[in-house]
């Protein structure tokens, strides 16, 4: 199973690129932004493309050719501008989902952001920060591709415990980056993560457990 990770030099993408990098059942292609990170992927003898989410949908079209999964963990970071959040959470975001359905990818996992399916619980300042996800989410699941759609909270570099809490409306909390890694990696195959969008936040119940228990009627 050939996966591209999206935002795979980001904190999130290395815990994801490496988890998968151990697992024999899938080849693991990380894309980055600029050659010179392409280091770190070296090392672990991962494959390594370079793209652009500013850049076309063709060329991302392109570099998804023969990819069974895409995982997009991409950011414009939070010392970039509204405008780079609107090019690259919102259209980069987009048109990796219009260049995965040309390329017939068959499955997207979207690392999305705590309530940005509620506009009553976004937050001051970053309000343009939660709306492109809202509305990179929102094309997403109206799209061909079968999707995943996981909602972090506050993301933190603790260790990870393996424990988390899902579901919609969940009070916002923290949660460790490996731990969204180890979530991302176990919804790949966990059906009952298939065309589902969800909170996550740490918590006391087994990551596979956790992802179990989602309602599979429930597709906010």
């Amino acid at each position: 199973m050939n996966i591209l990770v999206i935002g795979a030099n980001g904190q999130i993408g290395k815990h994801i690129v490496r988890q998968l990098n151990q697992m024999n059942e899938y080849k693991v292609t990380a894309m980055i932004r600029k050659p010179e990170q392409a280091a770190f992927f070296t090392e672990l003898k991962v494959n390594h493309v370079i793209g652009d989410l500013e850049g076309t949908v063709e060329e991302l079209s392109s570099i998804m050719k023969n990819t069974d999964i895409v995982i997009f963990t991409a950011g414009s970071g939070g010392n970039t501008g509204a405008d780079k959040t609107m090019l690259i959470d919102l259209d980069g975001a987009v048109k990796s989902i219009e260049a995965a359905e040309q390329a017939n990818v068959s499955r997207y996992i979207m690392i999305s952001a705590i309530h940005a399916n509620d506009r009553t619980k976004w937050l001051e300042p970053i309000k343009h920060y939660h709306a492109a996800k809202h509305y990179a989410d929102k094309h997403l699941m109206e799209s061909t591709l079968q999707y995943t759609i996981i909602r972090p909270g506050r993301l933190t570099n603790e260790a990870g415990t393996g424990h988390i809490s899902v579901g919609n409306n969940l009070t916002r909390a923290d949660i460790s980056r490996e731990d969204v890694a180890k979530t991302v990696v176990a919804s790949i195959q966990e059906k009952a993560t298939y065309n589902q969008s969800f909170d996550l936040v740490e918590g006391t119940t087994d990551i596979k457990d956790a992802l179990l228990s989602l309602d599979s009627t429930n597709h906010n």
